[in-house]
């Protein structure tokens, strides 16, 4: 397997517009806007799949995580992300991500834009161990728990709240107050 550092990202504006390529331990390191998407993953009884996040990744190690994804690659469309990050993470072949909403996630001196989807796998995971060192399926009620008790990444944090807020949960309808009024509309398929 290859340096994850030396991945190559597009370096994007707060527009989503590219500026610009870089080695992903150069975005990091000097906190250049890139590109991620996630993927809020739910099995035939409805459970969300949760993960730790190894110890050994770049951002926010040993983290838990309530959607499977990454940074997209250069050059690479969201959708394509999306599907590839999926299937890598959870070890399957042919999820069909369905876009959502995109945002662009601000934390201090770092940013990116978040591309959200969702999708149902039903059959078995074989979860990365590169990538995931544990995995569950727990029920709305059960990720809502665990929440507030343990150290979630915060862009899912994020986005999950922004998933919520716009009543797409089927656990968890919302009131038009809660709209995630600064979102934007989801990249199409090939848009990149």
């Amino acid at each position: 397997m290859s340096n994850p550092s030396d991945e190559l990202l597009n370096v994007v504006d707060h527009e989503d517009q590219v500026v610009g390529t870089a080695p992903r331990g150069e975005v990091y390191r000097r906190r250049l806007t890139h590109r991620c998407v996630m993927v809020l993953v739910r099995n035939a009884e409805g459970r969300i799949f949760v993960h730790q996040r190894s110890r050994d990744k770049l951002f926010a190690p040993g983290a838990y995580d309530i959607f499977v994804g990454g940074v997209v690659g250069a050059g690479e469309a969201y959708a394509e992300a999306a599907i590839r990050e999926a299937e890598e993470e959870l070890g399957v072949s042919g999820i069909r991500p369905e876009p959502l909403f995109k945002f662009l996630f601000e934390q201090g001196n770092y940013s990116w834009f978040c591309d959200v989807y969702r999708a149902e796998w039903t059959g078995p995971v074989s979860p990365q161990a590169e990538e995931i060192d544990w995995h569950d399926w727990l029920t709305d009620e059960e990720v809502a728990e665990r929440m507030s008790e343990w150290d979630f990444v915060p862009d899912g944090r994020e986005a999950y709240r922004r998933y919520l807020a716009a009543g797409l949960s089927p656990a968890a309808p919302s009131s038009p107050a809660d709209s995630p009024d600064d979102s934007l509309p989801s990249s199409s398929p090939s848009s990149s």
